[in-house]
């Protein structure tokens, strides 16, 4: 927070993350997806905020599955394997927490979870994204590295068919040279 308002006085670039940067969940990440994590542990921390805020009795059940939610999230940018959807997570919480849910969870989502499972979609499609560019860039760096391989090994075997031209040429003249030679001394 002192980072923001020394870069607001001193009309300098403001801090990109703030505190959750410092989470060990966003250690975890490797670099490429610390921003995303960061966004998605602050959703998950703005739900488990408004859960504690409206629920009549205080407990940690809805914190523990949100919290396996973000290291399944930490996972799937490692590994790839799909984590728990939002609708499930709070169905689970609610059945860990004894409560029947089906007044709580209706058909409909509501709209953080909405907003977080846009996210998940937004974040899945950027992966989807990189990964074809990257496969593309990858394809296009081999097809450059062959087609300046075929042109070096074109350009060596001209070069080499010159200097056997010359040596051939030289050696012609100089077989001219010494028949000039002899017939002159004859």
């Amino acid at each position: 927070m002192l980072a923001l308002f020394r870069a607001l006085k001193t009309k300098g670039n403001t801090p990109k993350y703030g505190l959750i940067y410092h989470s060990s969940f966003i250690g975890k990440a490797s670099a490429k997806n610390k921003g995303r994590i960061s966004r998605y542990l602050a959703n998950k921390c703005s739900i488990a905020s408004r859960i504690d805020n409206y629920s009549d009795e205080p407990n940690n059940v809805f914190g523990t599955i949100l919290k396996k939610q973000v290291e399944e999230r930490l996972q799937f940018y490692d590994t790839g394997a799909s984590p728990m959807k939002n609708t499930e997570a709070i169905k689970e919480a609610l059945a860990l927490a004894g409560q029947s849910g089906s007044d709580l969870v209706g058909e409909e989502p509501t709209k953080e979870e909405d907003d977080d499972e846009e996210d998940d979609e937004e974040d899945d499609e950027e992966e989807e994204k990189k990964e074809k560019k990257e496969k593309k860039e990858k394809k296009e760096k081999k097809e450059k590295k062959e087609k300046k391989e075929k042109k070096e090994k074109k350009e060596k075997k001209e070069k080499k068919d010159k200097k056997e031209k010359k040596e051939k040429k030289r050696k012609a003249e100089d077989d001219g040279e010494k028949k000039k030679k002899k017939k002159s001394k004859n």
